[in-house]
Order: C-alpha cells, then sequence, then structure tokens
C-alpha cells in the first residue's frame, strides 16, 4: 500500500512538473497547479517542496530566469522584452532578480556568455566548421524517467527506464530511445540540471509510478554529430550554439535540446561514442 501510495505522489507531481515547463509563460496560479496533480491546494505546495526540494514559487521562478539567461545567451531579443516573458513588469525588477540568480546585470551576462562562445568556438583545435544539418520533426510523445543533478550521474535513470520499459513490453527492434537536456550547465546550478532517460512511445502508453509522459513539439531541428567521450559533449554543445547558430542567422526556440545516441559506452571506446544533438529551431 505504501509503495502504491509513492507512485501515485510520483506520477503526480510528474504531470506538474511537465505542465510547469510547457507554461513558464502563463500565470501558473497555485490552484491549477494543485489540480493538475489532483492534490488539496492547502498541503500541495507542502507536498512539492518535500518531492521537489524547492517551493512551487522558486522552482518557477528559477525555470523562468533560466529561460531568459539563454535568450540573453543565443538570441538579440531587446532585454525588456525577455524581461516581460519571464514574468517581471519592470527593467529594473528583472535586473534585480537576475543579478541576484547570477552574480550579473542581464546586459553584462550577454556579453559575458557571448564570449566563452565565441571562444569556444574558434578554438584552435577545432578548425574545421561544424558539420551541421536541419531536420523537421512530427510531435514525439516520450516516456521518461527524470535525473535531477550533475548530467555525469544520469546512469541510474537510464537503468530504470530499460527495466521500466523492459517489462512493458517496449523494447523491441526498432525502439527509439533518447536523451531530453532541459538545463544548461552553464547557466543552471549542477544539483538542479533536469535530464530525462526516455523511450519513444504512442498514446496507449500510460505513466506509472516514477515514469512521466511528455512531449518533443513538432518543428525544424539543427542537428550536430558530437564524436568523442560524454564529457566533451559541452563542446559540440558551445559551437552549434556560438558558432553556427549565429552564421546561419537562426534561432534556438524554448523547447529542450535531446540527444540521440548511436553506439552505447558498455561495449564502445569513449573515443569512438557518436552522439546526435538536435536543437529545436524558431521557424
Amino acid at each position: 500500500m505504501r509503495t502504491d501510495t509513492g507512485e501515485s505522489y510520483q506520477e503526480r507531481i510528474n504531470r506538474v512538473l511537465v505542465h510547469i515547463q510547457q507554461r513558464l509563460e502563463e500565470p501558473l496560479p497555485l490552484d491549477e497547479l494543485a489540480g493538475v496533480a489532483a492534490f488539496s491546494p492547502y498541503h500541495f505546495h507542502r507536498i512539492f517542496r518535500g518531492m521537489v526540494g524547492e517551493s512551487v514559487k522558486e522552482h518557477v521562478r528559477r525555470l523562468r530566469l533560466e529561460r531568459a539567461a539563454g535568450r540573453l545567451r543565443d538570441s538579440a531579443d531587446p532585454i525588456t522584452d525577455i524581461a516581460f516573458d519571464a514574468g517581471y513588469q519592470t527593467h529594473e525588477s528583472f535586473t534585480r532578480a537576475f543579478r541576484a540568480m547570477f552574480g550579473h546585470a542581464p546586459s553584462g551576462f550577454r556579453e559575458n556568455r557571448r564570449e566563452v562562445l565565441s571562444q569556444a568556438g574558434a578554438s584552435p583545435e577545432r578548425r574545421e566548421p561544424l558539420a551541421v544539418r536541419t531536420e523537421r520533426l512530427g510531435l514525439t510523445r516520450l516516456a521518461f524517467f527524470r535525473h535531477v543533478g550533475p548530467y555525469g550521474e544520469v546512469g541510474k535513470a537510464w537503468q530504470k527506464l530499460y527495466s521500466w520499459a523492459g517489462r512493458n513490453g517496449l523494447l523491441g527492434p526498432g525502439a527509439e530511445i533518447l536523451g531530453v537536456v532541459h538545463d544548461d550547465p552553464e547557466i543552471t546550478p549542477p544539483e538542479r540540471l533536469r535530464y530525462d532517460a526516455a523511450i519513444v512511445v504512442n498514446d496507449r502508453v500510460r505513466p506509472t509510478g516514477e515514469a512521466g509522459i511528455e512531449e518533443l513539439p513538432a518543428g525544424e531541428y539543427a542537428v550536430a554529430v558530437h564524436k568523442g567521450p560524454y564529457m566533451l559533449l559541452g563542446n559540440t554543445y558551445a559551437r552549434l550554439c556560438g558558432e553556427w547558430l549565429p552564421a546561419s542567422r537562426r534561432e534556438a526556440s524554448n523547447s529542450p535540446a535531446f540527444e540521440i545516441y548511436r553506439n552505447m559506452p558498455h561495449d564502445t571506446p569513449p573515443e569512438e561514442l557518436v552522439t546526435e544533438i538536435y536543437i529545436p529551431l524558431l521557424d
């Protein structure tokens, strides 16, 4: 009975987390989120804090500011527009909140991060242009197990996914498995990074226990191939965002990036690992 109750709570919190990340531009009142989770509004905020590790208000505020930081780095959007979209009515209030989280005013953060990306893209060890293709994908439904913490520690989420998917007969030929990367480690603290070990599923698959359901939006993606250890994936992300995006005059959308692993570390040397990185683009 206790196990069932624990799984039920996790399912309901997963629904709220996905609801929030897909609607950050909306007001997200507490009563609405409690309704998504089917919890009493009176107790919901305590349950959320206990299971997620931060209050609803802190969680939403952090995600909005981190999304704003990504836009500052990757787009030329006016700071006032970014501030308004993050839920701040004045430039001054946005600047205070942003500085408190990142240690820089928005304008200083934009300048500093672009310098970092430019230096990464101009590394003398990588003189050849990064090969990038664009690919248009349809809406993709995923079952996922979420890891929160450093990206180098995602192994347990993958173990849970494979165990769950195997029990549910989802690992047959043609199974599509990928990792959804919600946060940029240059922006989000390591202990708050969100990563989903995921498998593509149809509408008949329902969330159970820790397994949540989310959707990758249809649209155009920039795709780059990373060859080598996972610990160096950040270099390819930096080149894709700091080199290819500006040169192509395209902009990344607010949807998460994802990774497709073309071989696996259990039978492949680190230097021969092949990972395809998908970055969503604005149409």
